[in-house]
């Protein structure tokens, strides 16, 4: 007899959309408290987000992923995007990162994360055997290195450092040996002594050094995490409270709703609400990676395994940012900062997981 849909769908609905609701309801409630025009976009995309989710998930991805021609496709025209930007993109504060057509903008970096994920997971699960090879290892890394070299140039080097996990992290997940891993590390920390002498503006400079002496220029490059640090240092366990939090509602803490979203729902919600809006998001990504462990096919086991390393690195890279212990560098918190194109990616990423655990 076989199973109804209803039974396959179960562990999907469980594993993925109960914690995801968790994040999303916070969400809201986090940027209707900072301001109401936030509130209704968000509210939008999240809509909209769904709805990719319950039209996207019941097509067959197998199907649709394993023409390569698809696939190829879109890390093609996510590089010609990122072209587009730096050609005719706007400069918003000393950043080209956006594309708008008319009220309507995103970010092409966003659309990247999702090509090099597919790219790798179908390039990975032809080449596991022989990704030992300089040849597998240097051509994967011609994939990374366009991308990011372009979204380096706007400069948005927290999404530059994404991409960089989403290669190394494929490299690791698929056996390559320590010397190899070595090899690559070497790679990285001489491309960061060519970022830090030729690529990084004078302020993103200042971010990272002040990064490791935040005692200094405390109302210039360190203000906004000493700002941080004050709203989730005030807000106790059970924190002060809807539209209470004093560096939240009076501008002390910058980009509430986007790089320090985080501190701005502890401050008003407590460690309380901090440890399940975090917990809930562990969970999601556990969820996505049993999925990935029940596939069939390497293919889909690595597409799992790569928005794994995207949600995982993003979510490090914005809370280490807000609590002190990472650089800032302006990636959003998925599912919970605010923005369109982070949203919708985030999505259609899980409407692709969601997909795969239907099977």
């Amino acid at each position: 007899m076989r199973p109804s849909l209803n039974i396959i769908a179960a562990p999907t609905a469980k594993t993925l959309f109960l914690p995801l609701s968790v994040v999303l309801l916070f969400s809201l409630v986090v940027l209707s408290s900072i301001s109401d025009k936030f509130f209704y976009k968000q509210a939008g995309f999240i809509t909209l987000g769904i709805a990719f989710v319950f039209l996207f998930r019941k097509l067959d991805w197998q199907a649709v992923l394993s023409y390569r021609w698809f696939i190829t496709g879109l890390y093609t025209m996510s590089i010609f995007f990122l072209l587009l930007v730096l050609a005719i993109g706007p400069n918003i504060r000393n950043v080209k990162s956006w594309l708008f057509l008319g009220p309507f903008g995103f970010q092409p970096a966003e659309l990247v994360k999702i090509a090099l994920i597919l790219l790798y997971a179908e390039y990975f699960s032809r080449k596991h055997l022989s990704v030992a090879r300089w040849k597998t290892i240097l051509t994967s890394f011609s994939f990374f290195i366009v991308p990011a070299v372009l979204v380096a140039i706007q400069p948005a080097f927290g999404s530059a450092a994404v991409l960089f996990g989403i290669w190394f992290g494929f490299l690791l997940l698929s056996g390559l040996p320590r010397d190899k891993i070595f090899a690559a590390l070497a790679v990285f920390i001489v491309a960061a002594f060519l970022m830090w002498n030729w690529g990084l503006k004078d302020f993103q400079k200042l971010r990272i050094e002040h990064f490791f002496y935040p005692e200094k220029n405390v109302l210039g490059a360190n203000y906004s995490v000493i700002q941080s640090k004050v709203a989730i240092g005030s807000a106790g366990m059970w924190g002060k409270g809807y539209g209470q939090g004093s560096q939240t509602q009076l501008g002390f803490l910058t980009d509430p709703g986007n790089d320090f979203v985080l501190a701005a729902l502890i401050e008003e919600w407590g460690m309380a609400g901090g440890i399940l809006v975090i917990g809930a998001f562990l969970a999601l990504i556990l969820g996505i990676l049993k999925i990935g462990s029940l596939a069939m096919r390497n293919f889909e086991k690595f597409i799992c395994l790569g928005a794994a390393i995207v949600f995982g690195s993003q979510f490090f890279m914005n809370a280490g940012s807000a609590l002190g212990l990472v650089p800032v560098v302006g990636i959003p918190l998925p599912f919970l900062s605010y923005g369109g194109s982070s949203i919708l990616t985030s999505f259609f990423l899980i409407a692709i997981i969601a997909g795969i655990g239907r099977k």
